[in-house]
Parts: structure tokens; sequence; C-alpha cells
């Protein structure tokens, strides 16, 4: 099984996660439609897809819209849902477009399949958030949902009808709850999500990093990459379909060592520390590193970036691409 020749939209293609997912599947001989309305400060960005911008279809409709949706699945082999609101701040201070964007986009995007096209296989990205505060560690799929903030809830609400089509209407659904993801075009104009990219930034001007807290709390950062090859693998393997599953390195990090290692390895940027905002403290939900021996099990799937390597990558595509990205030249 393979892409060549397939074809595949890509929802939210021109952000950060569907743009590398976009420029992988060209490579590999597949037809890549990419759906993406720009909404601001989301990460969209059109010189994300420069490698290739003259090899993928794009159009500028948005999930939420019935009848574009309904035209754009027709005739898919595959569906990346990637597209959503993923501000954490912005969810907190407009719930309304979060729930608009994350629940009502899905589920526009799941009727427009089931009516138009329910023999295509879609992969939905979720987010590590929706489980909330870790009741053990490493987390794995069955551990208890708590989401703490409105973009998670959204985010759970979106996989619950994700399952629901897949058992009730027997649409080719996989869902997958994503750690936090780095590397090349991400977005680099705040800090509301993303945080390792943003400290990287924040390295690469020679800045102070800020840490919150006393910084040692625990995550699981993933190389953009591995996720690329992640998403790939699950959509060709028929067993993953009608699951759930963790996507991570199972390698906890706190944020003190990984502001260390990004200012040696930028050998530019200092560190300090800093109290945490009221809207972050409440939405904070402490340790978490993912569980990923079902992904490894079902999927034959595991990340291959160590974090060195990955940092230094990602520096590399900044400082050779920056003004596409930041604009306090």
């Amino acid at each position: 099984m393979s892409y060549k020749s397939k074809k595949v939209l890509i929802t939210g293609g021109l952000g950060f996660v569907g743009s590398n997912l976009a420029i992988a599947l060209v490579k590999k001989g597949a037809v890549v439609t990419l759906v993406d309305c720009l909404l601001p400060r989301q990460g969209g960005n059109i010189f994300n897809i420069k490698p290739v911008e003259r090899k993928a279809v794009v159009d500028y409709a948005d999930i939420r819209d019935p009848e574009a949706m309904n035209e754009l699945v027709k005739n898919m082999d595959y569906i990346f849902h990637l597209a959503g609101q993923v501000s954490h701040v912005d969810s907190i201070k407009n719930p309304l477009q979060d729930l608009s964007v994350n629940a009502e986009g899905t589920l526009v995007v799941l009727e427009a399949c089931r009516r138009f096209n329910p023999k295509a296989k879609v992969i939905f990205s979720g987010t590590r958030g929706q489980y909330g505060t870790s009741v053990r560690l490493p987390v794995d799929e069955e551990h208890p949902m708590h989401p703490k903030g409105v973009y998670a809830i959204t985010n759970l609400c979106a996989e619950n009808f994700v399952t629901v089509y897949n058992q009730v209407h027997k649409l080719n659904t996989i869902a997958l709850r994503i750690t936090n993801t780095y590397g090349p075009r991400h977005q680099m104009q705040h800090d509301e999500y993303g945080v390792f990219n943003w400290f990287i930034r924040k390295a690469i001007d020679g800045e102070a990093i800020d840490i919150f807290g006393d910084g040692r709390i625990l995550r699981d950062f993933l190389y953009i990459d591995d996720l690329v090859d992640c998403l790939l693998k699950c959509g060709l393997t028929p067993k993953a379909y009608g699951q759930i599953f963790n996507v991570g390195t199972g390698k906890p990090v706190n944020f003190i060592d990984l502001a260390k290692k990004i200012v040696k390895i930028a050998r530019s940027g200092s560190i300090r520390f800093t109290k945490f905002t009221n809207e972050r403290k409440a939405l904070e939900p402490g340790d978490y590193y993912a569980d990923i021996t079902k992904i490894k099990r079902v999927v034959g799937w595991k990340p291959k970036v160590g974090l060195d390597s990955g940092i230094k990558k990602t520096i590399e595509f900044y400082q050779e691409f920056k003004k596409h990205y930041w604009k306090n030249d």
C-alpha cells in the first residue's frame, strides 16, 4: 500500500502540521488538495508550502461551510482532518469560535463524508490536552478525561464525533491524541501555543526565554517529521481504523532542561524565571508524557528524531527563513 496517485485532502493544509504533511505526500506521488481559510493567529502561511506550491491545490474554504466541504470530500481516498482553533488563550477569550471551528467544523467534515464519500479514510488530529491533569504517568489511552480548558473540551467533543461516526455510520476513522509538537513551519508570532518553538524564536533573537514557575513541569515533545511519519503510517494501516492512539515520544523533559538545550544549540539567548499568569495557571495541567505502546503495536510507528537533532534542524530552518515567520526585524 502507498499514497502514489491517491487523492488526499488536508484540512488546515497551510498550517504547521498540514503543510509538512502535504510536502511529504507530494513527494510520495499523492494528488494533494489543501483547504485552509487562514483563520487569523492560527499559523496558516502560504509560504509553508513553498516546496510544493505548484504541485498541490489550495482551496481557501472554511471547514464549517457544508457546501464547500460536500464538494471537497468527493472522490478523496484520504482525508487528514487537521484544521482547528489551536490557541488556548483565544479559546478562553472567544469560546464560541473555538466550539464552532473545532466541534462544528469536524461535524461538517464527517457529515460531508457520510453523505458524499463514506469510503474515504479519515485521520483526525486531537490533542493530549484532552486528558487534563494526569492521575498516572505515562498516560495511556484508558486514562480518565478531565480537560481543563475550552480548547481541550472542544477537541474531545470532536474526537467523540469521529468515534461515533465510525461506530454508527461505519466511516473509516482514526483519532490521534498528539503531544506537543515542534519543528519547521510553526507560527512564530506569539506564544499562545507552541511554547517550544517560541523558546527557539527567543533564543535566535538573543532574548531571554521565560520559564513559568520552577520550570520542572514535564512534557513530551515530538518533532514534526516524526508526527508526519505517524500520520502517513496510520493512514496505511487497516487495523488502525476505528482506533484511538496516543502520539508522542514517551520521553519526558522539563522546561529548564529544554531551555538550556535550546540556548546551547542556538549559541544565543538566556533563561529567566517568571510567575504564571492567572490564565496560564488555570489551564496548566502539570506533568504529561505519553504511553505509546498501543500505536507501536498496532501501527508499527515510533519516533526517530532525538531532541538535540530536532532542535538543531528547527533552528537552522528559522535562521534561513526567519523573515517569513516573524516581523520584528
